[in-house]
This record gives structure tokens, C-alpha cells and sequence, in this order.
């Protein structure tokens, strides 16, 4: 029943985002959202985060609703099926850049991400985010790449920018406890895990570490 209540909560904020787009009139019983008062600075994680943590991206309050009753949703995701549906549904909203030449410069990257041009793909994604900073699709592929090159620190870094504006970035919570496990700090490893498994119950690959680490860390119950 929470589950279908948070479900509903989601679609009828993608109808509202969508009828202020097209011009269509929201269903009965939905009133338009006011502006959105800008959200408190979050803190910044302790790994690779600035000093200094920006505040959280200041979203139209409509996409903010429906961002948090997609969140909700997914913590409620009664199988995996239905996880990866909202999970898709919430990649896709990071990646409204909302900029024409963004998106253009964003699909380039992805084009040398694919070719494993990684340094073109870096550059690329820098122009994004030295016009955008809070762009967070710019800044979690970012941190994708740098983990392939084995460049932790910088990608550490991106994860950072992008926990402390959306600490429920499951990605990039799952990135943080990936890089934890190959530094070897087992500990911050499994908590990054179970955070991105808080999240997002039904990720596979933050389950998996959790259930090598766990015993690691802290021992076989006796």
C-alpha cells in the first residue's frame, strides 16, 4: 500500500511536469506547484568532498516533488523489475541538463566514452560542468571515467560534488563504496554499500559487497 501511494505520488508529478511543458491542464484535484525555496547546504561526504559544500541544486519545486516520491517509490520497489523502471526514470530526470549544447556535448562524451577516448570524453565533460556545476549526469560520468583509468582521487572528487548535492545518488553511493573496497578501506567500503542499498533495496552489485564485506568488517555472529 506505501508503495502504490509513493507510485502514484511520482506519476502524478511527472503529469504536472509534463502539463507545464504542454500547456495541458493537470488532472482535477492537482494544483500548480510554487516556485521552489532553495534547499539547505548539505554537508559534503568525508572522501574527496570540498571544504566548502555548495548547496544542493535549486530544482523547480514540481521536479523536486516529484524527484522525492520517485525516491520514496524506489526504497518501497517491491521487485527488481519495477526498481530498474523508476530507477531509469531518475537517471533520466539527472540528465535534463536543459541546455541545447550540453546535451549535444554530453552525447559526444558518451560517443568517446564508448570509443574509450577517455581524455576527449574528460574535456568534454569539464566544458559541461564549468558551465553548469550542478549538472549531475556531467559529473557521475565524470567520476566513471576516472574509475576506469584508476584515477581514484579525481574521481573521488566528482562523487563528492555529487553526494553532497543529491546524497541519494545510489551510482555514485555504489562508485564511493567501489573505490573504498579497491583502496582497501573495507569499513567505509560496507557503509557506502548499505547507503546506496537504503536507497535502492534491490541493487545487485551494492548487495553483493555488502555480503563480502560484512563478515570482513565485522566478524561471524556467533
Amino acid at each position: 500500500m506505501a508503495f502504490a501511494c509513493a507510485l502514484a505520488l511520482a506519476l502524478c508529478g511527472s503529469y504536472a511536469a509534463h502539463a507545464q511543458v504542454t500547456g495541458e491542464k493537470p488532472p482535477a484535484g492537482t494544483t500548480k506547484p510554487d516556485a521552489a525555496k532553495p534547499d539547505a547546504a548539505k554537508p559534503a561526504p568525508n572522501a574527496g568532498a570540498a571544504d566548502a559544500a555548495p548547496a544542493r541544486p535549486k530544482l523547480p519545486r514540481d521536479r523536486r516533488v516529484q524527484l522525492d516520491a520517485m525516491f520514496e517509490a524506489l526504497r518501497l520497489a517491491p521487485d527488481d523489475e519495477t526498481a530498474s523502471a523508476l530507477g531509469s526514470r531518475i537517471e533520466a530526470m539527472f540528465a535534463q541538463s536543459g541546455s541545447p549544447s550540453a546535451d549535444l556535448l554530453m552525447s559526444r562524451a558518451e560517443a568517446a566514452t564508448q570509443a574509450k577516448e577517455y581524455d576527449l570524453a574528460l574535456e568534454l565533460l569539464g566544458t559541461v560542468i564549468d558551465t553548469n556545476p550542478d549538472f549531475l549526469a556531467a559529473r557521475s560520468r565524470r567520476a566513471t571515467i576516472y574509475y576506469l583509468q584508476d584515477d581514484y582521487a579525481s574521481a573521488l572528487v566528482d562523487v563528492g560534488e555529487v553526494l553532497t548535492r543529491e546524497p541519494r545518488h545510489y551510482s555514485m553511493l555504489l562508485g564511493l563504496a567501489l573505490i573504498m573496497r579497491e583502496v582497501g578501506d573495507d569499513t567505509h567500503a560496507l557503509e557506502a554499500a548499505r547507503r546506496a542499498l537504503a536507497v535502492n533495496p534491490h541493487l545487485t552489485a551494492a548487495k553483493d559487497i555488502e555480503t563480502e564485506l560484512k563478515v570482513k568488517v565485522e566478524g561471524r555472529d556467533i
